[in-house]
Formats: structure tokens, C-alpha cells, sequence
């Protein structure tokens, strides 16, 4: 599904968060699907439950997915996260495109940088 990257700054809970939102957000997990179990991810990524525990708790407060008691978790439909994580990315990107004007950067040259991207998705 994903890996944990020990370099990474960010916290292991937050790895786990987001590669599921990602799973999530591209199709690879489904409406209704059933998430791993706690148990069954935190023995894949050899991490103590309490991380996932964790992870999950901000995904169901964050509308990605939804608990079922003595069931698990599963994916939620969840239109209302997705506009409020696109939301969220345009303020990142925002600010990414002020520091990059800043430091000299053409809006031409940010504008290729992205279709870059893009193609590179695409092949991907």
C-alpha cells in the first residue's frame, strides 16, 4: 500500500494519514472498502498500533473514512474532505508561487514546471 520513510520530518502517524488519504483520494481504495485492519497495518509497516490508531482517528474526524464498532473502519464518500484538502493545497500552492516570484522565478517558468508535473503523472 505505502511505506514509512524514517528521514521523513513529519511524524510516523502523519505518514500513515497520508498515504491512505492518498489511497483514498486516487481511487485505490473505494467508497464503502473495507481500511486494513490496526492491527493488520501497524504489523505491515512494523509501527506501534497506537500510531495507526492515531492516524485513523484523524481520518474519520477528517471525513475520509468512517468506523463501524466490532466491523473497522472503512472509506467514506467524502466530497466535502476532498473540496476542503483541494482547498488546502491552492492555499499551499499559493504560497509556493509568492516564494518562488520572490526569489526570481516567471510565472512562465512555474506554469512549465507544472505541465511538467503533469506529463511525468501521466507516464507515471
Amino acid at each position: 500500500m505505502f511505506s514509512i520513510n524514517y528521514r521523513d520530518a513529519r511524524p510516523i502517524y502523519e505518514q500513515v494519514k497520508d498515504g491512505l488519504r492518498l489511497a483514498i483520494l486516487t481511487g485505490a481504495m473505494q467508497t464503502d472498502e473495507k481500511c486494513p485492519s490496526v492491527r493488520e497495518l501497524a504489523g505491515e509497516l512494523a509501527i506501534n498500533p497506537n500510531t495507526i490508531q492515531k492516524a485513523y482517528r484523524e481520518l474519520e474526524s477528517e471525513g475520509y473514512i468512517y468506523s463501524v464498532p466490532g466491523k473497522g473502519s472503512f472509506v467514506a464518500e467524502c466530497r466535502e474532505a476532498v473540496s476542503l484538502r483541494k482547498t488546502e493545497l491552492y492555499a499551499r500552492l499559493d504560497g509556493n508561487i509568492t516564494e518562488l516570484l520572490h526569489v526570481g522565478e516567471t510565472a512562465d517558468s512555474i506554469c512549465a514546471h507544472i505541465k511538467n508535473s503533469q506529463n511525468r503523472e501521466v507516464r507515471a
